[in-house]
């Protein structure tokens, strides 16, 4: 029995995956604006989908986060109904892990017993299948560092954490639009149209993971204007506390690099949604890529809302989710920019 060239069935999997990923950073947004992603201090894979039950279990998870910085130095004055509110949103996020983890791994064995899955796409879906596992470790990696000298999760493996969800998500997409459209027999679009196309897709993705340093370092909670920062163009920054310490731990130089990266993706999506909609002639890639430069801005504008709202929660969320979305956008435009074939007129740069 040969493989298929395409297959729908799979697409569909792998957007359902797509889909949950989506709904799990969202729900990491929400533990870590809420202060409960250290609230359970071990990692069970197994036994740890079942939550407490009774008082005295209750008690017995109270008492281990009681032990950790974060309760001395910020809940001190925590109640075991105040403790519970918090543990529901990080064992949330963690049952959610686990349930991706099976509805990624089951249905990709039976798809290869049943030879469903195209054979060039075999090695994609490994990759997604590895990067599972390498999401499960990255996030114990990410709490056990909050657990013993910081009242928090260190920001930078909150970035690697966030990344890791990012990647999956872009690669679960781009894996299911292939199973779905089959294998591609032009060339597709030209250098000087993919080349921009990638680019964009990689700077969103390196923007998302920016917001991820700003929320690991609170820093949304500093310099709540803008354009400027208390009145000034670049915030003050102490050089001598080392590079690494300034580039990931510095609150006003992460959120001024964040900052400042929108101000050029905004740019970028911009120009690069005209010059697609003047040259283009597929309908689908034009509103793609116009699409990509109204959500960006939209995104930009939320970016300011949850700057100077001191973070609201909603707002955080909302920016969150809209990150999630211009990528998704992005990876779409780069995929069909891809498969393109002929649909752009000639000299276009």
């Amino acid at each position: 029995m040969r493989l298929p060239l395409k297959s729908p069935i799979v697409a569909s999997w792998l957007f359902v995956v797509a889909a949950l990923i989506v709904m799990i950073v969202m729900v990491g947004g929400a533990t870590r604006l809420t202060g409960s992603g250290l609230s359970i201090t071990e990692w069970k894979p197994v036994h740890g989908v079942i939550p407490p039950i009774g008082l005295e279990q209750w008690t017995e998870e109270f008492t281990k986060y009681k032990q950790i910085p974060q309760f001395s130095q910020v809940n001190a004055h925590m109640t075991l109904s105040e403790f519970k509110g918090i543990y529901w949103w990080e064992w949330a996020h963690r049952l959610l892990g686990r349930i991706i983890g099976l509805v990624i791994i089951l249905p990709f064995v039976l798809f290869l017993f049943l030879k469903e899955v195209p054979q060039r796409l075999i090695w994609r879906c490994g990759v997604i299948m590895l990067l599972v596992a390498a999401q499960g470790a990255v996030g114990w990696w990410m709490v056990y560092s909050g657990l013993s000298a910081r009242v928090d999760v260190a920001p930078e493996r909150l970035m690697s954490h966030l990344g890791l969800a990012l990647l999956l998500l872009v690669f679960c997409l781009w894996t299911g639009l292939e199973a779905l459209a089959g294998q591609s027999r032009g060339r597709g679009a030209g250098l000087n149209w993919k080349l921009p196309a990638f680019l964009l897709m990689g700077l969103v993705f390196v923007q998302a993971l920016l917001g991820a340093l700003v929320a690991g370092n609170d820093a949304g909670l500093v310099y709540n204007d803008w354009p400027l920062m208390n009145g000034r163009f670049a915030p003050y920054v102490d050089y001598s506390k080392g590079l690494w310490q300034v580039a990931f731990h510095d609150q006003g130089m992460v959120q001024f690099v964040h900052r400042l990266t929108a101000y050029g993706l905004l740019v970028f999506v911009t120009l690069f949604a005209i010059m697609v909609a003047r040259k283009c002639l597929d309908g689908r890639i034009k509103w793609l890529a116009v699409g990509l430069a109204v959500l960006g801005w939209a995104q930009a504008s939320l970016g300011v809302a949850t700057l100077v709202t001191n973070v609201h929660i909603h707002v955080g969320l909302a920016h969150q989710l809209g990150a999630v979305i211009v990528l998704i956008v992005a990876t779409l435009l780069a995929w069909h920019i891809a498969r393109a074939d002929r649909v752009f007129r000639l000299r276009s740069f």
